[in-house]
Formats: C-alpha cells, structure tokens, sequence
C-alpha cells in the first residue's frame, strides 16, 4: 500500500521517476493546469481587490477525480509541477481540490536524476505563497487586457478578434521595423580594393577605409573614378603591421532564448518545436534496459549558473576525451543577466555519460539533434579558449589608407566542439579571417596590380527572424523564457504577423490592429511599461511587493483608456474610403471597406448595388478595381463563366453571374486524385492555420490531399501520373514524384 503520492504535471515524467523509488510512492500527473478563470466571464472581481474566481477546468474533473481517489489512503502528498510559476500555481490549485487534512509538501525537480529525486522528496519544501502570487497577478492582468479590449475590436474591427498584454507588443516590434523598412532610404556607396604584392607570397587583398586621415566616403561613381585614376600612380607603402595573439572564449551554457536562438539558426526549429523536444529530453527518454531517464536540466531558465558537481563532471570529461591542454586551469564561472531569476541551473546534459552518439538509436531524429546541440555547447563552455595569431597591415598610398587583416587559429580550443553562430544582420566579426597574409615590414612599397571598385547600397534593418525576434524580446525585457514561444505561436495563429521566408511580416489585419491600439492603449502597447510589469512580477515573487498593489496601479488609467476606446476609437468596419472609380454596374462611386478578408472595393450604392471587387494597386499608388481572373469552366446552374475568387479558405472557383447565381466549385489543378477508383480532381484548397494545401474534390469521401502543388507532368522515372512543385530558398521550384520510393527530382528553372 502506497503511503505518499506524488503528483507532477506531465503524464511523461512518472515512469522516469518511479523507477527511483519504492512501491510505498505512487506517481500521478495533473496534466498541467487543472484550474482556470471561467471562460464565458471576466471572473475577476473589480470592486473587491481583484479577486480571481477559479473553476476546475471541464476537461480536467475526471483527472481531479482521480487524484482525490489515489490521496484518500496515503499520509503524504509531494506536490512537483514544473519548477517555475506556472507550476507553482498547478501545486496550489491541486492541494485546493485534494489536500484535505494530508500532509502537503512541495518539491522542485531542476532534473530527473534518481540523486535530485531522492534528495528532494527527503528535503521537501512549503508551498511558495509568492511565487503563486506573482502567477496570479499575471493570469490576472493577461485576463483584464484581453476580456476587456478584445470586445472593442470585435465592435470596431472585426469579430473574433482578440489582444494580448505581451503578445500584442510583440506585433508592434515587428509593425515598427516594418515602418522603418518602408520609410528607408537607400544610399549609394562605394568600395575600393587593392590587390597587392611584396617580396614574399602570397598577394594581399586591403580596403580603402580613410581619405585624407577621414573615414571612407565615396558616394558615387564620378567621384570612384576620379579617386582610382589619382591612385593608379601612387606608391603604396607599408604604414604599420601590428601582430597580436587573440582569443576568442567559448559560450556560455544555453538559457531558454539562447537555446530558441540556436536551435532556430542552426537546426531551424521554431520556438514552439524547440521546447516541446526539450521537454521531453527533460521529463525522461527511454534507453535502452536502463529505462526512461531525464537527459538535460529544466529547460525553463534565465540563469547561466552550472552546480558545482556538475561541472566537476564536466572538467573530467574534458580531459579524458581531449587531453589537458584543452582543460582550463579552473571551471569557468559565467555571469547571468542582471533580470535574471537564477531560479534555476543553465539548461545542460544530466551526466556526460550519456553521450549523444552512444544513446542516439533511443532518439528520435529532432531529439538526437537538439540534445547534440545542448551537449556541444555545455562542454565547449568548459574548454580553453580558441587561440589566433592576427595581423593587420596599414598601407599608405597618397591621401588614402588601405587595410589588411588576417587571422591564423593557432589552437582549437572549445571551438573543436561548438562555435555560436552569429545573425548574418549583426555579424560585424572582420570578413577577412583566416586570410593568409604575406610577411611585410613597415616601409615595404607594394606593387600595385589591380584596383577593383565595388558598388554598393545601404540596406534597411532585416524583418525578424523567430530566433533575432526572441532576441529581441529578451533584450526589451518582453515575457519571460516560458513564454517566447507561445507569444510567436500566437501572434501568427492570429493573423497578426506571418512567416515569409523565414522572417516575420505583420499582416493587413495586423498593421489596422496595432495601429488602433497603440493610439488607444499606449500604455500597454508601450515597450517600457510592458517590460515594467514583469519586473513587478518578479518583485512580487520576491517578496518586495504585492498582487492587491500592482493590480491597483495598472487598473486606474487602463480603465479610464477603456472608456476612452470604447468611444473614440476609430470604427474601421463603418469607415468608408471614398475613391475615383465608378460602379461598373450602376455608376456610383466605389469606396474602400474593410471586411472579414481585408480590404475591399465596394459601390457606395450599398445596398441597392452590392457589387464589389478585389483591389489592385500599382508601383505609384493608385487603385483599381482587380480584374477577376475568367476561366472556361461554364457554370452549371446558370451557364455563365466561373471566376477565380478569394475567400476565407483560399481560392475558389464563383459565378460571374453573381449575386443572381451563388454557385461555387473548388479551385481545380486539372490533376485527377491519384486514388484507385475515386474520380476525384486536386483541388487548391485552405486549412485552418492558412496553409494552402491540395486535396481530392470527393472529400470527405476521399481524404488523399498533398502539401506542394500538383502540376500535369508525368514521371519519367517511375510513371506516376503526377509531379509536384514547391520553391525552395536560394533553388528556386523544385519538380518532384510524390511517390516516396522513386526519388525523382528536377529543378525548373523556366520558373522565377
């Protein structure tokens, strides 16, 4: 008979733990939050304190059920949700439902090793009054912003709409760089290089970096020439060559935005994917006989603190595998940020033993990735630094100076393990390392043998990239490490903002929304203020300060913001934007209107005339109506032409015989569904998430359906009736077989 119970919060953490321990423990999971504020209600009481109201979350009453059953005939009971405020507040609301007169323990697992186990449940702790409290402030603010503006934009903008207290400033970072890209101006500039040779090999390559004592600035092309004809008869002589030894220390153990960074850069996971791999890297992977065993710390940390039994581990391990030279005399200690909550170890391996390639048949594929990333990184972090010799050359040559740099790596060091790579837009490291350079002296004259000139434009700040925009959010002091991911995630569930290529774009619906709330909420939607408030929720946790206080003080001027909104908030679903054009059915003037779809031409006839139409702009600015693209496809209700339309679930086939005749076809890609006997044609077709995709015309008859599109070539490998397109970045449109085993695979270069 079990006499303690032990509930964590992930289902996938209990055969992990319970293979450290006797039957007298029994592990149960909450699966996650079993509590929440009701969703039909605000549920937070204004006129007293902010008081939350708390229901059992409907999909959980079965869970609790179960939990109060398996606490009925134990003494004891260890609360161990994750180790983070969350799971502070998972342990509060379970205790609230099952404590009853049981002994209440918490304890906080940084990892699942039998040693951290055992030592917690011999050494368990209280419930932690403010770290709870600092939650709840949280969930509260989170629920007033979002309960409260969200019905305005359903009223001004469009129904269904919704607005975040961090989420909603991560839209306007990326709706600010997007003004700052249009609004740039781009300015010509050149570039001069010097191809030269000294008595000893091999030639070096040095940039005009001065004239006359001043940094470079040749604007145009005139002024290049004019400067390259002058040089054509210059001496060039050696000014100054200046020798150093330059090293380069390794990088820290990952934090969580560090590690959203990397795994984006170098493995291109999202956000989302990356700490859903390394939750389960956390809460334990079955090896082999050993069983389930937790492979890396929590990965839900700001803190870049390692425990000292590790990194004696660690250290061992260096030496054993690479030798003393690469052991530092002592461990290296590393400094977290001055925000940093240091609540937690840096996310590292549990032990060197489990070595990546030893356990690598027990992983799946992204896990064996990101585990060998974790791994890298934490043992680079102990290694000596990587050591280069590095020369630069100052070259004279009449008014101008030229520059030449090089670098030689004269030891590895950490770099032989992991290098941290660098965002292309903030990469400033000298583009000339590792260049060969010949040995000259001070006084040397050099043969000239060419002079290219290079032209150039300033470029505009890059969109973010998911891993430069948790950057960012870091940096800005936006959310906290357990929340980059879901403010990505949602942002773009939203519509507010979508990946093109890998960077972010904010989105017609997106720009109207930010624009809207920033002139309305300027509070909440400021960078400053908005960073503020998770200082306060640290304060709280700390101690410092309390929910009641923190509340009060947002509360009084976003009330009075409400108010405000609710009248004076620009209506954008009435706002009618007249234009030039007329009515192609009934003469009156066309407006502008914003719908469901974004905007729209509309006749001001409305709704006598209830035309309307797509529009099309050019290069200057102006507006037309777009033309709707004609097919052959006759109608088979009213024999009229079909038109290609946009809607809501992508494009499709209307009548232009519209309003008189409503029908609707799918988008047909002429390719028959490749499915024995179905009959069926691809269809161009939308999901859920705005992702188009191309599925069987018989659904839900057929479910066949394909990602890339299906284009009338057969396979001239294998015969299937069928290939598929897709463009890839820096390729262009790649043609493949969509049929596995044949491999087939073209590159269309007729295709931009």
């Amino acid at each position: 008979m079990p006499r303690s119970l032990i509930i964590v919060e992930s289902p996938a953490k209990i055969k992990t733990i319970k293979k450290y321990l006797g039957p007298e423990f029994e592990v149960k999971a909450s699966v996650g939050h079993v509590k929440d504020l009701p969703k039909s209600k605000l549920g937070i009481d204004l006129e007293n304190n902010f008081e939350p109201t708390y229901e059992v979350i409907s999909e959980k009453k079965k869970v609790i059920s179960e939990l109060k059953k398996s606490a009925k005939d134990v003494d004891n009971i260890f609360l161990a949700p994750d180790p983070d405020r969350e799971g502070e507040a998972i342990a509060w609301h379970v205790a609230s439902e099952i404590g009853g007169n049981k002994n209440i323990y918490r304890i906080l697992f940084n990892d699942l090793t039998k040693k951290t186990v055992i030592a917690a449940i011999k050494n368990p702790l209280k419930l932690d009054v403010n770290k709870y409290e600092a939650q709840q402030t949280r969930r509260i603010l989170d629920r007033l912003v979002g309960y409260q503006i969200s019905p305005i934009l359903w009223e001004k903008v469009q129904r269904g709409l919704s607005a975040g207290r961090v989420q909603s400033v991560a839209v306007r970072i990326i709706c600010d760089r997007e003004a700052e890209i249009q609004a740039f101006v781009s300015e010509e500039y050149w570039n001069i290089t010097a191809l030269l040779e000294g008595n000893n090999p091999p030639p070096l390559e040095a940039r005009l970096t001065k004239i006359d004592s001043k940094k470079l600035k040749l604007t145009n092309e005139t002024q290049t020439k004019e400067l390259l004809e002058e040089l054509k008869g210059a001496s060039f002589v050696v000014k100054k060559v200046e020798k150093k030894e330059v090293k380069r220390s390794p990088a820290p153990p990952f934090t969580t935005s560090k590690l959203q960074q990397e795994a984006s850069r170098k493995l291109r996971f999202t956000a989302k994917k990356t700490m859903s791999v390394a939750q389960r890297l956390y809460e334990g992977i079955t090896v082999g006989e050993e069983g389930p065993v937790g492979l890396i710390t929590y990965m839900r940390t700001d803190s870049v603190r390692v425990a000292s039994e590790a990194l004696e581990n660690v250290r061992e391990y260096i030496e054993k595998s690479y030798g003393k030279e690469f052991l530092p005399a002592k461990a290296r200690f590393f400094k977290s940020s001055k925000s940093s909550q240091d609540a937690h170890e840096a996310i590292r391996p549990t032990a060197t033993a489990y070595m990546p390639q030893n356990i690598k048949q027990y992983l799946k594929n992204d896990e064996f990735r990101l585990y060998q990333l974790i791994w890298n990184r934490f043992i680079a972090s102990q290694m000596n630094p990587a050591v280069f010799d590095q020369t630069g050359i100052d070259i004279g040559a009449g008014r101008c100076l030229f520059h030449a740099q090089g670098s030689i790596m004269k030891f590895p060091g950490f770099s032989i393990v992991y290098t941290e790579t660098i965002d292309k837009e903030v990469n400033d490291r000298d583009n000339q390392s590792g260049t060969i350079l010949p040995e000259v002296s001070k006084g040397d004259e050099l043969a000239l043998i060419s002079l290219e000139p290079q032209q150039s434009f300033t470029q505009p700040p890059a969109r973010f990239s998911e891993a430069t925009l948790v950057k960012e959010l870091e940096e800005k002091g936006i959310g906290r490490p357990s929340t980059y991911a879901a403010i990505i995630s949602t942002i773009q569930n939203r519509k507010y903002a979508e990946l093109e290529k890998g960077r972010f774009h904010p989105t017609e619906l997106g720009g109207i929304v930010n624009g809207l709330l920033v002139e309305n909420f300027p509070n909440i939607m400021d960078v400053q203020f908005t960073a503020s408030m998770e200082d306060n929720l640290d304060m709280i946790e700390d101690g410092k300060t309390t929910r009641h206080k923190t509340l009060e003080a947002f509360y009084t001027p976003f009330k009075s913001e409400l108010e405000k909104a609710g009248e004076e908030m620009k209506n954008v679903k009435r706002e009618e934007i007249p234009t030039d054009l007329a009515c192609d059915k009934c003469g009156n003037p066309m407006v502008i209107k914003w719908g469901k779809n974004g905007k729209f031409l509309a006749c001001s006839n409305y709704p006598e005339c209830k035309n309307t139409g797509n529009i099309a702009q050019d290069e200057n600015g102006a507006i037309s109506k777009m033309e709707a693209e004609t097919t052959d496809i006759i109608c088979d209700v009213c024999g009229k032409n079909m038109i290609v339309k946009e809607g809501r679930f992508g494009r499709f086939l209307g009548c232009s015989g519209y309003p008189e005749c409503k029908n609707t076809k799918p988008l047909d890609t002429g390719v028959k569904c490749p499915q024995e006997g179905c009959g069926g044609s691809l269809c161009e077709r939308r999901s859920k998430k705005g992702k188009t995709f191309f599925g069987c015309s018989n659904f839900p008859n057929c479910t066949y359906a394909l990602w890339d599109r299906p284009i009338q070539e057969k396979c001239p490998l294998c015969g299937h009736p069928f290939l598929v397109e897709k463009y890839y970045r820096g390729k262009g449109v790649i043609k493949t077989c969509p049929n596995k085993e044949c491999g087939y695979r073209e590159r269309d270069d007729s295709v931009d």
